[in-house]
């Protein structure tokens, strides 16, 4: 078992040396193409925090003293749900005093002075209101300004939707260019790896041959040229890891040196997101380096 794993290896490095050239463009491309998707990633989720408060089809925002009493409360929901042809009543949500700071956690992480000054005693809470699909911005913005005249601890009312519609478009442009620029660099790096996998069998088709010859099969002589693509993959979902972790500090670190009322400070991405789009990328980069090998290796085995 030792001797075959030890062959293996010594295969593939040999293999590896063999075709510096074109295993360094296979990694280049491979490493290129995945540090765009993982920005693409990074990127689209800085929209999705830019519109989340606006998520699920969310267009006004009632927003709420914290020091309501359920009462009052009762008298705002009372209120929203008193117009079912405008609201759709069964998606209104309250979000509380912990909801509220949860939230403003995530969309205010590029905002570190402003997230200091919202604390349990003086964040608003908030109602989240889907309108109905026929209501029209006119009808919505009178009833928001009836809600903030009328309606006890009501602190204003937000109906942004032409901010909204801008964001929406921006990031469905953004998302199309990006992935169908990495779809693109995705194929080309399959094609180098199975490039090179076919050169590196060509240049050892006699001891192909020989290995045959002496009962080899066909696993036995494949495993050293899967593995090379693999390791190819895997070189390079480590540089690109490595380049959108950093990119992603960078820019977090320059948008927080941002004045408070930029509006950037949703695009900062935080918490867990970032190592989880790592992760996807070394699964995927070996996927493509499977692909690729493993095609190459399967298509030129008898050479």
């Amino acid at each position: 078992m030792f001797s075959r794993l030890s062959y293996t290896f010594r295969e593939m490095w040999a293999s590896l040396r063999r075709n510096f050239t074109l295993t360094a463009a296979a990694i280049i491309t491979a490493a290129v193409s995945l540090f765009i998707l993982g920005l693409t990633l990074l990127v689209l989720r800085g929209f999705d925090n830019q519109l989340s408060q606006w998520s699920g089809g969310v267009e006004l925002i009632v927003y709420v003293e914290n020091d309501a009493t359920p009462e009052q409360l009762q008298v705002v929901r009372d209120a929203l749900e008193s117009n079912p042809a405008v609201i759709d009543v069964d998606r209104l949500e309250y979000l509380d005093v912990d909801a509220s700071l949860a939230e403003a956690r995530r969309l205010f992480a590029g905002d570190p002075e402003t997230l200091q000054l919202l604390t349990a005693e003086n964040i608003p809470t908030q109602f989240k209101v889907v309108p109905r699909p026929d209501a029209s911005a006119e009808l919505l913005t009178e009833i928001a300004s009836s809600y903030k005249e009328r309606l006890p601890k009501v602190i204003s009312v937000a109906f942004p939707s032409k901010q909204i519609d801008v964001l929406s478009t921006l990031r469905g442009v953004v998302q199309f260019v990006l992935y169908l620029i990495t779809l693109i660099l995705l194929f080309s790096a399959v094609l180098l790896i199975w490039n090179t996998i076919r050169t590196a069998m060509f240049a050892r088709r006699r001891e192909i041959e020989v290995m045959k010859l002496v009962g080899a099969t066909n696993w036995f002589i494949r495993v050293p040229f899967m593995l090379e693509g693999l390791i190819q993959g895997l070189v390079g979902a480590v540089f690109a890891s490595g380049g959108v972790l950093t990119a992603n500090w960078y820019w977090t670190s320059t948008v927080q040196s941002f004045p408070p009322d930029s509006g950037f400070g949703a695009f900062v991405v935080t918490g867990n997101y970032p190592q989880w789009v790592v992760f996807w990328l070394i699964v995927l980069v070996m996927l493509v380096g499977a692909i690729g090998s493993g095609t190459a290796a399967s298509k030129f085995l008898d050479v």
